[in-house]
């Protein structure tokens, strides 16, 4: 397979992947001020599937698309409002989440690299987000954790054990792709 086939389909996955999440992110369980939803879900198989560099571009991709205004977030809303929102930290959280959850496995490549990957990633969306939703509705630091993380911690534990098993089962089938044999 050539270079230019290669990164077309490089191409062509991060675009696979960034639909992937605009298709399931919108699905949301209401639980507060910020609700349950699979946008994580999608964030780690991209992080999985596609590594550091190519998994956040296509997280980048999907907040393009639902900052233009294309109904990919929560609830199926969208546009640059819910940036400035307090849940827009989470949203901007995804890009770092997806870096270096994927920056793990890409770097150590073991089976056991892709939870704690996504765990690590989690941490930092956990921050930005958490930090964001504090500046921009004026809560302090306990009660933003408690109603915004807290609840999303078993749901995130499931949707890592998820995405480290069906990620690592996608990569291997992609790295044995003749695109791969470069």
């Amino acid at each position: 397979m050539t270079r230019t086939n290669s990164t077309v389909k490089n191409m062509a996955l991060t675009a696979v992947f960034a639909a992937l999440i605009c298709i399931i992110s919108p699905w949301t369980i209401p639980i507060g001020p910020v609700p349950i939803s699979l946008g994580t879900a999608g964030v780690y198989l991209c992080a999985a599937c596609l590594g550091s560099k190519r998994g956040s571009s296509a997280v980048a991709i999907y907040l393009l698309l639902g900052f233009a205004g294309l109904p990919v977030f929560t609830g199926f809303a969208g546009g640059i409002h819910r940036l400035f929102g307090p849940t827009g930290g989470y949203l901007v959280g995804y890009i770092p989440c997806a870096f270096v959850a994927g920056l793990l496995i890409d770097r150590i490549g073991k089976l056991w690299a892709y939870p704690l990957g996504m765990v690590l990633g989690t941490a930092v969306l956990y921050f930005f987000g958490t930090a964001w939703f504090c500046l921009l509705s004026g809560t302090a630091i306990i009660p933003a954790l408690a109603a915004c993380v807290l609840p999303f911690l078993p749901g995130d534990a499931v949707k890592i054990a998820c995405a480290s098993v069906l990620g690592s089962k996608l990569r291997a089938v992609a790295d044995k792709s003749p695109a791969n044999r470069l």
